[in-house]
């Protein structure tokens, strides 16, 4: 699937939030969504499943317009995997990844071989099928990413939306969680805060500051010194890493820059 979205444009209280995005995510793809707090990601992910509502613009997936299909149908094309969830009942595992079915169910619409047959698909390939009737609240932060990821997965969609999805993970859990999303191969926009995780699982990156589309392209087209400095804050150092070939970004601190900066004008 291929997802544009074009002009998108949104606004509170006569404030606005996101102004006129326009990205591509092309089929297959794992572009990722970058920008300091307040940027406007979760705002624009929000708009395209449908949470919020835009003022302006369009996101078609393929050639659908996705503000005029169902809500039901949106479900079945959109699937979204945001930060660790809670739940406030004590479902099992494989009732939350069940839920994933529901948008291609009829209301009480019992349960058939079939759709129990691609649940267990979805919990062997995420590693979960041993925890599949395990309480979902006692797994690890990382297993319960890779539970929603199986509901998606259930879900059939063609088009992942991943707001924030290793935030609050330990390291160990975030690797696993990227690549696990990146042999999907299913077309995905993620918001990512850690760089380097960016940089490395990415095939694009889009860039946002204040509501607005800054760069766009792919990580060693984007993530420069200048760009850093000028949309985080931060001075940076970009390398190439010498196993993985992947960008590397070494940040430093203003007391390292400060003797940096001392060095050259001597």
């Amino acid at each position: 699937m291929n997802v544009t979205v074009k002009e998108l444009t949104y606004r509170i209280q006569n404030k606005t939030l996101i102004e006129a995005i326009g990205i591509e995510v092309r089929e297959g793809e794992l572009v990722g969504l970058i920008g300091p707090n307040g940027s406007g990601k979760s705002t624009l992910l929000k708009n395209m499943y449908r949470v919020l509502e835009p003022d302006k613009g369009a996101v078609f997936l393929d050639q659908q317009d996705l503000f005029r299909m169902s809500y039901k149908e949106t479900a079945r094309q959109v699937a979204v995997v945001s930060q660790e969830t809670s739940v406030s009942f004590d479902f099992t595992v494989k009732d939350i990844v069940f839920m994933g079915r529901n948008p291609h169910k009829k209301m009480f619409e019992p349960d058939t071989g079939h759709d129990h047959e691609i649940v267990e698909q979805a919990l062997s390939r995420v590693g979960l099928l041993d925890e599949a009737h395990s309480s979902f609240s006692t797994l690890s932060g990382g297993e319960k990413q890779r539970a929603l990821i199986a509901r998606s997965l259930v879900q059939q969609a063609r088009f992942l939306i991943l707001d924030e999805p290793t935030n609050h993970l330990d390291i160990r859990y975030q690797l696993q969680v990227m690549d696990l999303v990146k042999e999907l191969g299913i077309t995905s926009l993620a918001a990512l805060h850690d760089l380097n995780i960016a940089a490395f699982y990415c095939d694009r990156l889009v860039v946002l500051k204040a509501g607005r589309l800054v760069a766009s392209g792919s990580p060693e087209q984007v993530l420069r010194p200048e760009l850093l400095h000028d949309v985080f804050g931060v001075s940076a150092e970009i390398t190439s890493h010498p196993l993985t070939g992947k960008i590397s970004i070494t940040f430093l601190p203003e007391s390292v820059n400060q003797l940096i900066e001392g060095r050259v004008k001597r």
